[in-house]
């Protein structure tokens, strides 16, 4: 591993370099315009001529892309002198004498290289990003002001007793970020971002912090699909979308906890509707018509939020293997690929911490990673944390549990960049917040309104000698519902789907909107003791890769096959690998695979389907192509851009003209409602009726004629053909995949060139290396890492699609990039030790609350 690396590392040198000299250009470029626009204001942009100053403005962002030195720091708030020291790739490993310490010099450490994406991220969730970027960011603005993670982060800080290690990390904490904050006031040497704009970061606060939090939370956990469910079963039928979109998948799962399961009593709520004590009536099915609309009005206004707020992409790989002499972890959390990326990878020493691994800008801890001891990982699971309630109500009123209410009104002041101050009402039931009142007023219940002590627990796990300490640790975690996967020095390896699973009454229909009257009210949770987990299984490997955890047998609701759950086919390719020898190697291979096993069950139902059919030259040939084909969905391959281009042509050519005959509202989320190969519901279906039901009624026509799997698969063979001929040209071996699919890694700022890509690439959804968000992919491995564990010691490499450095100058803005494209790692630093020669030394003392020179640059 170490000398693929260096290969690795030496030839990307001069690559590096130009890589560098591109984005600068690119950088410049923009900036010509940018500078132009915004130096005379233009629309509703403000002239922003104080920030052109030569002399200090924009100009002296440029200071952050100098390569990092040793140097000697002064921090207010240390208690002892830290030692931070820097890989050649800038992962920065952290020594302190005190928890304290090691946690303040964290949040200076975030604050120095990625403080642009830190104050984007709060603000984002704050409901403040119209201050920094004007107008078109006011409708993120509200959407989450109603949504309510500011609240829930406010609400948290003031119930954690700050006597505790979690309250003590966020205060210590964020003096580090206001540390950096005070020396940028000092100097000016602000990043461009804010000195275009003229609006400055505030002080950093622990409430920011667990903001970041619920960012996170509401990027795996809220989703659509009760809104999706609505509008399907509307148009479709509540027959017809209910065996397409069915509770359980039709296709066979591996789940990582096979049983048996206990039926465990919930664990109830605080307060409960009297109407919950009573056996629920049975709750009257169909959608409305003005509940049609209240789902389209909000799912329009949702499709049009920033990528991230709704989620999507369920993928994740994690998986655990006992080696006979220690245990072995691997783990890539699939996530939208940005730059930089969510993650900044670190390494924390302190007395009772030596952890390293990934870590979140603004928050304190490794959220992936490993100790002296245990290492783990996390992927996202099945658990339906969004209902949706259809509200009774009279003006400023609603009915629930027998009895009119008051609604709780809350208001906002957003101020806007460029334009008047804009003011938000929202109005909020038993229930959450009132997301729309067009047709039917309808609010949300949904898990990240729920105070969870994901920091608490985080650091517990960060600490865990043991499977007890780390099962203990996670009783407590809420949201967002993951599986953690679990390996540790002396060969154990375990799971737990940790989380908050609500449980609603029978009769009750939590895949729609729900009656808000209080007789759908959630019930209770699962208990810990019920959630699915394993602990050393007889198979000696553990895997999940967002597959359904449980069987049809386990006892409780955990979402439906549209909930944004996987297919199971990465998981099957996984399985299925590690059912050899388990070494660093092969577990390098397999977080690379580009097999999609989707296509290796389907493929040989298409060569049968068409055989003995009358097929054109091109069709004979891409028949031999797909013949020959090992189902890998690599860049160079022609058969899998016949696979996929037939697999989209075929979903359309069985459901299209049913959702043409229905007028499915695919406009209002096409995300949650087109035909497309995204929606798992379908994929599962079609999967198992042309393996096991060729006769099915859904090949046929709306209009009656009758159609059979092989009559279809040959009508999309046909569509795919006349569709590649078309647009590749050329013979059929010319058609190959990387010619139609790539990958791009996009700036956070949302600035051109200053991103990766697009660049001919492999993979897919299905594939365990997953690319996802279409045919130019923008989501996939986020951070791919490999634990060692043994008696002897514990040892880690990782690699993510990006560079510490947020500053486009800097040599370590995208550095790891071509490493991680090539399948490459780097060493994790060893906590406790020197991760390389440039070293800072922290010491106390140091700038407090001092105002940037020049011009005015109040707190933003």
């Amino acid at each position: 591993m170490r000398s693929r690396t260096l290969r690795i590392g030496r030839r990307q040198v001069k690559s590096g370099r130009w890589r560098r000299a591109a984005n600068i250009a690119a950088a410049l470029a923009a900036s010509v315009v940018l500078l132009g626009v915004l130096g005379f204001g233009y629309g509703t942009i403000p002239a922003l001529g104080p920030a052109l100053d030569p002399g200090r403005g924009v100009w002296t962002s440029a200071a952050g892309g100098e390569p990092v030195r040793s140097q000697a720091l002064r921090l207010n708030g240390l208690q002892h002198p830290v030692t931070v020291s820097f890989t050649g790739h800038g992962v920065a490993s952290i020594t302190a004498a005190t928890d304290h310490d090691m946690f303040l010099a964290l949040g200076y450490t975030h604050a120095r290289f990625r403080l642009a994406e830190m104050d984007e991220e709060r603000r984002l969730g704050e409901g403040r990003l119209a201050q920094l970027a004007g107008p078109p960011d006011l409708a993120s603005d509200e959407f989450e002001l109603q949504l309510g993670l500011l609240r829930t982060a406010q609400a948290a800080w003031h119930a954690m007793p700050k006597d505790t290690l979690a309250a003590q990390a966020l205060t210590a904490y964020a003096q580090g970020v206001n540390d950096r904050l005070a020396q940028l006031r000092a100097s000016g040497q602000w990043p461009a971002v804010f000195t275009l704009a003229g609006v400055y970061p505030s002080a950093w606060t622990p409430v920011d912090s667990l903001v970041i939090q619920g960012d996170l939370t509401q990027e795996l956990d809220f989703t659509t699909t009760p809104l999706d469910y609505a509008l399907l079963e509307r148009s479709l039928g509540p027959a017809r979308t209910m065996d397409w979109f069915p509770v359980l998948a039709k296709n066979a799962q591996a789940p990582y906890d096979p049983g048996p399961y206990r039926k465990l009593p919930l664990v109830p709520l605080a307060a409960a509707p009297r109407s919950m004590t009573q056996p629920a009536a049975t709750v009257r099915s169909g959608v409305s018509s003005a509940q049609a609309r209240a789902a389209g009005t909000l799912l329009a206004r949702l499709s049009r939020l920033p990528a991230g707020r709704v989620h999507r992409y369920p993928d994740s790989n994690a998986w655990a293997a006992a080696t006979g002499h220690g245990a072995m972890l691997a783990g890539d959390p699939h996530l939208p690929q940005t730059i930089p990326s969510v993650w900044y990878e670190v390494a924390l020493s302190a007395p009772g911490f030596d952890v390293a691994g990934v870590s979140v800008p603004g928050l304190p801890g490794i959220l992936l990673g490993h100790n002296a001891r245990i290492a783990w990982s996390l992927t996202d699971t099945q658990n339906q944390a969004t209902f949706f309630y259809a509200e009774k109500t009279r003006p400023g009123r609603y009915y629930w549990d027998g009895a009119w209410r008051s609604m709780q009104v809350l208001h906002y002041a957003i101020p806007v960049r460029g334009a008047a101050t804009a003011h938000l009402t929202v109005d909020t039931t038993v229930h959450g917040p009132v997301l729309t009142q067009a047709g039917q007023t309808t609010s949300v219940d949904w898990v990240g309104n729920v105070v969870s002590p994901d920091l608490q627990v985080m650091l517990a796990v960060d600490q865990a000698g043991g499977f007890a300490e780390f099962r203990a640790a996670l009783a407590s975690w809420y949201a967002p519902s993951q599986n953690f996967v679990y390996a540790d020095a002396a060969g154990n390896i375990g799971a737990i789907s940790a989380g908050y699973y609500p449980q609603v009454g029978p009769g009750c229909q939590p895949w729609l909107p729900m009656p808000g009257t209080g007789a759908c009210d959630v019930r209770g949770v699962i208990p810990y003791a019920a959630v699915p987990q394993v602990y050393d299984p007889p198979s000696h490997v553990v895997a999940t890769a967002n597959q359904r955890p449980v069987t049809a047998a386990y006892p409780y609701y955990i979402g439906t096959s549209a909930d944004f759950f996987d297919p199971g086919y990465r998981a099957a390719t996984i399985d299925a690998a590690l059912a050899g020898r388990a070494t660093p190697g092969s577990f390098a291979a397999l977080q690379a695979s580009l097999t999609d096993q989707l296509a290796a069950r389907i493929v040989p139902a298409l060569l049968t389907a068409v055989r003995g059919s009358a097929l054109s030259d091109t069709e004979r040939t891409v028949m031999r192509l797909l013949a020959t084909w090992n189902h890998t969905m690599a860049a160079g391959s022609a058969a899998a851009s016949v696979w996929w281009t037939f697999w989209g042509d075929y979903l359309t050519a069985v459901f299209g003209p049913w959702w043409h005959s229905a007028k499915v509202p695919v406009g209002k989320d096409s995300a949650g409602l087109a035909v497309s190969p995204a929606q798992v519901s379908l994929d599962e279906d079609l999967e198992a009726w042309t393996l096991a039901d060729p006769a099915n009624p859904a090949f046929s026509l709306p209009s009656g004629r009758r159609r059979t799997a092989p009559q279809v698969m040959r009508q999309a063979l046909a569509a795919a053909v006349a569709q590649l001929s078309s647009r590749l040209g050329g013979t059929p071996a010319d058609w190959t995949w990387g010619r139609l699919h790539s990958r791009e890694f996009p700036a956070l700022s949302g600035a051109a060139g200053l991103g990766y890509g697009p660049a001919p690439a492999g993979g897919d959804p299905f594939t365990p290396d997953a690319a996802d968000g279409g045919l130019v992919s923008t989501a996939g491995p986020s951070w791919r890492m490999i634990v060692t564990l043994a008696r002897s010691g514990v040892g880690a490499v990782g690699v993510y699609p990006g560079g510490q450095d947020e500053n486009p100058g800097s040599p370590w803005y995208t550095d790891q990039v071509r490493l991680w494209w090539d399948g490459g790692y780097l060493p994790v630093p060893v906590p406790g030790r020197p991760a390389g020669p440039v070293r800072w030394t922290l010491e106390r003392g140091g700038l407090q609350g001092l105002s940037p020179r020049g011009s005015a640059a109040p707190d933003g």
